[in-house]
């Protein structure tokens, strides 16, 4: 069939068990000279790994605390005929036997290459360089660069970012990200907590119940590292349905309603005011930076004194007696005081975000698809290493290492797949 009268048929069911799938392959931070030197030795391995279960349980299913067994050595394998992995078998509390393949950080899940040889290609993702400019450059097809992104997203966010329970966010952010699939609006309902990118699910419509479904998968992932994990606040715009779906996931939350939206809108419709807009936007950031709740409310009274001698009547003056009118909720903030008051942070990864969809001209196919390309962005994105020239490079290598405090590896890819261990799932 000639290819212009061509059509697919891409489906737009949503897969969430898929996600919530922990995987049987541990991955161990390990150099290949080591592995093959101890792959051979009972002993030498069994050390090993002993080693790396007292420094890094988390990386672990929980009952190997109580013991292990070396299971067997796999055949080599097809893709990459010089590796084979061992197995390790635990006991369960429930008395059931499980098997989990011991994977070296050298290597890709599913045999798929060498960290070494995909690094620096998956590196260049971080600038929204497409996978036929991959391709050009490293060879292979394009497919194969998609596959390796879109695998990543079959790992817990929350759980391959966030490895103790200590470092869970207790404020957040939210907002939806507008797209396309296949030509039509899609949101990408996204949490940032701490320089993180924590959740990143596509939903459809922008209603109250598929946002508490996109959003739900943050708390279930979270809920999985610690399970009465709740968040005290969460930044979000004005939209209602994003609130409704927060607050439905999570009862006790408050909301903090973003102040910067507030005044982007008063300067959308004050910048032709050229008498008055420098002073509009000194007294508006004047309010924000009000030193408490009491201060807060009485410089917002004087900004809508002043606005209603001063302004015209019209957007503007709307615009800002519209703040004036919200001060009690933006006033909320105070009582949390390392609650977000603004989506600043939030802004800056959906920059980048919005620069790699737009790279690749947005989502087609499946809708399963544009999901683990989100959550596989989301990953790469949080542990891409840092331009050397800002100062969080002189600390740490990437924003997990920043919220964690520790790496795996020196390698940037290889430390994101020892994170990913099991999926990133606790068990």
């Amino acid at each position: 069939m000639p290819e212009s009268t061509r059509s697919r048929k891409c489906s737009h069911e949503k897969k969430p068990a898929a996600l919530f799938a922990p995987s049987k392959r541990i991955c161990i931070p390990i150099e290949r000279v080591e592995y093959e030197r101890i792959l051979g030795d009972k002993v030498a391995f069994r050390q090993y790994l002993d080693l790396q279960i007292a420094q890094h349980p988390e990386l672990f299913p929980t009952p190997i605390q109580h013991g292990y067994q070396l299971h067997d050595t796999l055949p080599r394998s097809k893709k990459l005929a010089d590796l084979r992995l061992r197995r390790i078998k635990v006991t369960t509390a429930e008395g059931q036997e499980e098997v989990f393949s011991v994977a070296p950080s050298f290597v890709m899940p599913y045999m798929t290459g060498y960290t070494a040889e995909v690094e620096k290609a998956l590196f260049l993702r971080r600038f929204g360089v497409p996978f036929w400019g991959l391709t050009y450059l490293f060879g292979h097809d394009d497919m194969y660069w998609q596959r390796l992104e879109l695998r990543l997203g079959h790992n817990s966010l929350v759980g391959t970012t966030v490895k103790h329970a200590d470092h869970l966010p207790s404020d957040v952010l939210a907002d939806e990200k507008h797209t396309r699939l296949n030509g039509e609006k899609i949101y990408v309902a996204t949490t940032v907590a701490n320089d993180c990118v924590l959740g990143a699910s596509v939903a459809t419509q922008a209603d109250a119940e598929q946002l508490q479904e996109a959003y739900g998968h943050f708390k279930t992932e979270a809920h999985n590292v610690r399970a009465d994990y709740q968040p005290q606040t969460v930044n979000t715009d004005g939209w209602k349905s994003t609130q409704t779906a927060w607050q439905k996931l999570f009862p006790a939350i408050t909301i903090i309603v973003c102040f910067l939206h507030a005044f982007l809108k008063i300067r959308d419709c004050c910048k032709r005011m050229k008498e008055h807009f420098p002073t509009i936007c000194t007294r508006v950031w004047e309010v924000y930076q009000a030193a408490n709740q009491e201060l807060f409310l009485k410089k917002v009274s004087a900004l809508k004194d002043w606005a209603a001698q001063t302004i015209n009547p019209g957007a503007g003056l709307d615009a800002i007696l519209k703040l004036c009118e919200r001060a009690p909720g933006y006033a909320l903030a105070y009582a949390y005081p390392s609650a977000y008051r603004t989506s600043n942070m939030l802004d800056r990864h959906m920059d980048r975000m919005d620069r790699c969809f737009y790279a690749a001209k947005y989502f087609h196919g499946h809708l399963m698809t544009a999901e683990y390309a989100v959550r596989g962005w989301a990953l790469l994105h949080n542990f891409l290493p840092y331009c050397p020239r800002t100062l969080s490079a002189s600390k740490y290598q990437s924003p997990a290492h920043k919220l964690n405090g520790l790496v795996y590896h020196n390698n940037w890819l290889q430390n994101l797949l020892v994170s990913a261990s099991m999926g990133g799932y606790r068990e």
